[in-house]
Protein backbone atom coordinates (compact mmCIF):
# COMPACT_ATOMS: atom_id res chain seq x y z
CA UNK A 1 0.00 0.00 0.00
CA UNK A 2 1.35 3.28 -1.12
CA UNK A 3 1.13 6.32 1.95
CA UNK A 4 0.06 9.86 1.01
CA UNK A 5 3.07 11.94 1.78
CA UNK A 6 1.67 15.32 0.29
CA UNK A 7 1.28 18.44 1.99
CA UNK A 8 -2.00 19.42 3.15
CA UNK A 9 -3.69 21.48 1.01
CA UNK A 10 -3.77 24.29 3.58
CA UNK A 11 -0.34 23.80 5.26
CA UNK A 12 1.26 26.71 3.21
CA UNK A 13 -1.70 29.15 3.94
CA UNK A 14 -1.86 28.80 7.31
CA UNK A 15 1.78 30.19 7.33
CA UNK A 16 0.66 32.68 4.56
CA UNK A 17 -2.47 34.08 7.32
CA UNK A 18 0.03 33.95 10.39
CA UNK A 19 2.54 36.35 7.91
CA UNK A 20 -0.52 38.83 6.87
CA UNK A 21 -1.99 38.96 10.21
CA UNK A 22 1.51 39.86 11.38
CA UNK A 23 1.75 42.45 8.56
CA UNK A 24 -1.51 44.07 9.97
CA UNK A 25 0.03 44.17 13.54
CA UNK A 26 3.28 45.38 12.03
CA UNK A 27 0.80 48.23 9.89
CA UNK A 28 -0.85 48.76 13.29
CA UNK A 29 2.45 49.77 15.21
CA UNK A 30 3.39 52.27 12.78
CA UNK A 31 -0.02 53.77 12.75
CA UNK A 32 -0.18 54.20 16.64
CA UNK A 33 3.94 55.35 16.71
CA UNK A 34 2.45 58.16 13.69
CA UNK A 35 -0.46 59.23 15.88
CA UNK A 36 1.71 59.43 19.28
CA UNK A 37 2.07 62.89 17.70
CA UNK A 38 -1.40 63.65 18.58
CA UNK A 39 -1.81 61.70 21.78
CA UNK A 40 1.29 61.93 23.30
CA UNK A 41 3.16 58.76 25.00
CA UNK A 42 -0.07 56.57 25.67
CA UNK A 43 0.01 55.69 21.99
CA UNK A 44 3.85 54.83 21.99
CA UNK A 45 3.40 52.14 25.42
CA UNK A 46 0.51 50.32 23.81
CA UNK A 47 2.32 50.06 20.21
CA UNK A 48 5.76 49.05 22.42
CA UNK A 49 3.25 46.52 24.23
CA UNK A 50 1.84 45.35 20.77
CA UNK A 51 5.11 44.76 19.47
CA UNK A 52 6.66 42.81 22.66
CA UNK A 53 3.28 40.50 22.62
CA UNK A 54 3.65 40.07 19.16
CA UNK A 55 6.86 39.88 18.19
CA UNK A 56 7.04 36.26 18.82
CA UNK A 57 4.40 35.45 15.88
CA UNK A 58 7.64 37.31 13.61
CA UNK A 59 10.52 35.22 14.69
CA UNK A 60 12.26 34.07 11.95
CA UNK A 61 10.82 35.72 8.95
CA UNK A 62 11.27 38.77 7.52
CA UNK A 63 8.56 40.97 9.70
CA UNK A 64 10.86 40.29 12.77
CA UNK A 65 13.74 43.07 11.73
CA UNK A 66 10.01 45.51 11.99
CA UNK A 67 9.09 44.79 15.38
CA UNK A 68 13.46 45.43 16.71
CA UNK A 69 12.73 48.74 14.57
CA UNK A 70 9.64 49.48 16.24
CA UNK A 71 10.98 48.38 19.75
CA UNK A 72 14.30 50.06 19.24
CA UNK A 73 12.75 53.57 18.00
CA UNK A 74 10.63 53.63 21.42
CA UNK A 75 13.50 52.65 23.42
CA UNK A 76 15.58 54.93 21.66
CA UNK A 77 13.25 57.98 21.32
CA UNK A 78 12.73 56.92 25.11
CA UNK A 79 16.43 58.06 26.25
CA UNK A 80 16.55 60.62 23.78
CA UNK A 81 13.57 62.40 25.61
CA UNK A 82 15.15 61.69 29.11
CA UNK A 83 18.80 63.02 27.79
CA UNK A 84 17.52 66.14 26.55
CA UNK A 85 15.24 66.80 29.36
CA UNK A 86 18.46 66.13 31.56
CA UNK A 87 20.46 68.30 29.49
CA UNK A 88 17.58 71.09 29.72
CA UNK A 89 17.07 70.87 33.68
CA UNK A 90 20.61 71.41 34.25
CA UNK A 91 21.46 74.15 31.51
CA UNK A 92 17.97 75.74 32.78
CA UNK A 93 20.51 77.03 36.28
CA UNK A 94 22.64 78.44 34.09
CA UNK A 95 20.66 80.31 32.08
CA UNK A 96 16.58 80.42 31.20
CA UNK A 97 17.15 81.19 27.66
CA UNK A 98 19.98 78.91 26.76
CA UNK A 99 17.43 76.19 28.13
CA UNK A 100 15.19 77.13 25.98
CA UNK A 101 16.71 77.01 23.01
CA UNK A 102 17.65 73.31 23.98
CA UNK A 103 14.33 72.19 24.56
CA UNK A 104 13.18 73.79 20.79
CA UNK A 105 16.15 72.28 19.20
CA UNK A 106 16.08 68.82 21.11
CA UNK A 107 12.34 68.91 20.57
CA UNK A 108 12.67 69.43 16.85
CA UNK A 109 15.34 66.47 16.85
CA UNK A 110 13.81 64.29 18.52
CA UNK A 111 10.45 64.76 16.02
CA UNK A 112 12.46 64.67 13.14
CA UNK A 113 14.61 61.57 13.99
CA UNK A 114 11.04 60.08 15.20
CA UNK A 115 9.33 60.87 11.74
CA UNK A 116 12.04 59.28 9.95
CA UNK A 117 11.97 56.07 11.98
CA UNK A 118 7.95 55.70 11.25
CA UNK A 119 8.11 56.85 8.07
CA UNK A 120 11.09 54.70 6.49
CA UNK A 121 9.84 51.76 8.23
CA UNK A 122 6.44 52.05 7.19
CA UNK A 123 7.80 52.47 3.45
CA UNK A 124 10.27 49.40 3.77
CA UNK A 125 7.08 47.18 5.53
CA UNK A 126 4.27 48.60 2.51
CA UNK A 127 7.29 47.19 -0.01
CA UNK A 128 7.44 43.95 1.60
CA UNK A 129 10.95 44.68 2.62
CA UNK A 130 13.07 44.04 5.91
CA UNK A 131 14.39 46.78 8.30
CA UNK A 132 18.19 46.60 8.91
CA UNK A 133 20.35 47.14 12.34
CA UNK A 134 22.59 49.50 10.43
CA UNK A 135 19.99 51.58 9.35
Amino acid sequence: MIEDLSMPEDFFQADDRLEKSVIKVAHVVYLLQALSFFVPFILLVIAVIINHVKKPDARGTWLESHFAWQIRTFWHGLLWIIAGSLLCLVTAFISVPLAIGIVILAGVGITIWFLYRIIKGWLRLNDGKPMYADQ
